[in-house]
């Protein structure tokens, strides 16, 4: 039997921590995954994760706070692609130097670390009852910060993403923006590798925006459906993940891909009848 829901009320309880993170981590990964794609930076959150799961493994060896961990390697991934990327071509030849790096120096803690094998997997894909009563006041604050930062820039964000020339022009100072906005990025994929894996984090941060903006095209809408999207997978993902006995990421890529997919559907429908 692939599901097994008998007992799923008493295992809901479980993972109630992990729910609330969910619907954090899809607010704040909705919103942001607009900009990972209007910006072309989908590549960045991968190189960025493979750090952050670094931090992570690192913290757990010492006996360090895993999160904080997690959010040390996330930044220094990000100041590091921010000071050193300004151009496309230089910031994807630095996060394919930064990923081998991050991801063997993951590695190489987790092979030293004596605890339990869950811990270590789960840093890769996550796991369904991982998330701490601190881990998830840490989460909150990371989500509950991204989310207002993104809301007090994202007019001069929206403008320097679609046309830094012009945005830069009108005076726009697209050097900083850039800068926070890849700060905000490190710290939203912090927040998703302790729910999803290091692995799988496109699929809260890229996956649920790429599919919206199949959809639509208009600025207002496309954020709230990546939103929900994000909710949808994360939430969904979580709830299947009751019943199946596997890691918690397999569903939540799943779901967030069966909506990828149902939305290019749409937009070829729509391109047909057009």
């Amino acid at each position: 039997m692939i599901f097994d829901f008998s007992n799923y009320g008493e295992l809901l309880p479980l993972v109630t921590n992990s729910l609330i993170a969910a619907v954090l981590l899809g607010l704040a990964g909705g919103l942001i995954g607009i900009f990972v794609m209007t910006r072309d930076m989908s590549f960045a959150v991968h190189g960025i994760s493979e750090l952050s799961f670094a931090g992570a493994s690192v913290a757990l060896l010492i006996g360090f706070d895993v999160v904080a961990g997690s959010v040390a390697g996330s930044l220094l991934a990000a100041l590091i692609i921010a000071v050193l990327g300004t151009r496309a071509k230089d910031r994807n030849s630095i996060i394919a130097v930064l990923m081998p790096f991050g991801l063997g120096l993951g590695i190489l803690a987790l092979s030293l670390y004596p605890g339990r094998a869950s811990n270590k997997f789960g840093l890769l894909t996550g796991q369904i009852v991982s998330v701490s009563e601190t881990s998830l006041e840490w989460l909150a604050a990371i989500s509950i910060l991204v989310i207002l930062t993104l809301a007090v820039i994202w007019r001069p964000l929206s403008f320097s993403s679609l046309d830094p020339e012009v945005a830069r022009a009108r005076g726009v100072k697209t050097g900083p923006l850039a800068i926070v906005f890849l700060i905000l990025l490190g710290l939203a994929v912090a927040a998703s590798v302790q729910v999803v894996g290091a692995l799988l984090v496109l699929s809260l941060l890229v996956t649920p925006a790429a599919a919206a903006l199949r959809v639509t095209s208009s600025p207002k809408l496309a954020p709230v459906l990546s939103v929900a999207f994000a909710l949808t997978a994360a939430v969904g993902g979580i709830l299947l993940a009751l019943g199946g006995g596997l890691p918690i990421s397999p569903y939540i890529t799943s779901v967030s891909f069966a909506i990828y997919l149902v939305c290019r559907v749409i937009a070829y429908a729509r391109k047909v009848r057009a």
